[in-house]
């Protein structure tokens, strides 16, 4: 576990770094380009997102590519030879147009500044929480408060630590996207009562409390018994790992 969310941690690093030090979305495996969803769609056609006009504006873009394709091969064809060489001989000449290079980090500090700073803590805290979750449970053993206790501080502080920054500083103005990752690593804090050790002293407790209640209801205590012990299990296998 450990050397899997170190390898997990340094991809999302990079994954941090190399786009130009924006919120991670679903722990880097969505893009953040900073738009929302649907944004270009209203603005070329000024509303509808339903799934036929999507596939119009699909159809008419593979067209317009197809009869702009049709059209320079067409063009080449007509085109004397020696016209073509001297396009050829303009085209090795001319310098290739300059690539978007990614923003540096002290690009990035001196524009925004200690906001930024900030920023970049926060996010760094949530993408190495996992990776020092698991060396504190490999350390202390999954049954020590310890590991659960620096987890969830991290958690918290880092989310408080962006959470000031939009609020504070008018150089952060989240997506919705983003507004919605915020939501999505809250809740993710879930996760916590089925870890050990508060699932053992709390959760488990109330879980077998609420199934020896409704044992004796037909039906009813059969699926509840049935449903302790798939979170148990789900519990053992996924909790620990996931939401990382």
């Amino acid at each position: 576990m450990a050397v899997t969310e170190a390898i997990k941690a340094s991809l999302r690093l990079a994954s941090f770094r190399n786009s130009g030090y924006k919120m991670l979305l679903h722990g880097g495996e969505s893009i953040n380009d900073g738009n929302d969803p649907g944004d270009f769609d209203s603005r070329r056609n000024g509303v509808s997102k339903n799934h036929h006009e999507n596939n119009s504006q699909n159809l008419e873009g593979r067209a317009l590519f197809a009869l702009s394709r049709f059209g320079e091969n067409a063009r080449t064809i007509s085109e004397p030879t020696w016209l073509r060489r001297v396009q050829h001989q303009q085209a090795i000449m001319d310098p290739p147009s300059p690539v978007a290079e990614t923003r540096s980090l002290s690009d990035f500090l001196s524009e925004k500044g200690i906001s930024g700073g900030f920023f970049l803590t926060g996010e760094v805290m949530f993408i190495l929480r996992p990776l020092v979750y698991v060396l504190l449970v490999r350390r202390y053993g999954v049954r020590s408060w310890l590991p659960w206790l620096a987890s969830f501080g991290v958690d918290l502080v880092g989310h408080g630590i962006i959470s000031a920054v939009r609020h504070s500083s008018n150089d952060y103005r989240l997506s919705n996207a983003e507004k919605s990752e915020l939501k999505r690593r809250k809740f993710l804090w879930a996760l916590y009562l089925m870890r050990d050790p508060f699932f053992t002293k709390y959760t488990r407790q109330r879980l077998d409390g609420t199934q020896k209640a409704l044992e004796p209801v037909p039906v009813v205590g059969l699926l509840t018994e049935k449903l302790v012990e798939l979170i148990t299990g789900a519990q053992t296998r996924y909790t620990y790992m996931s939401g990382s």
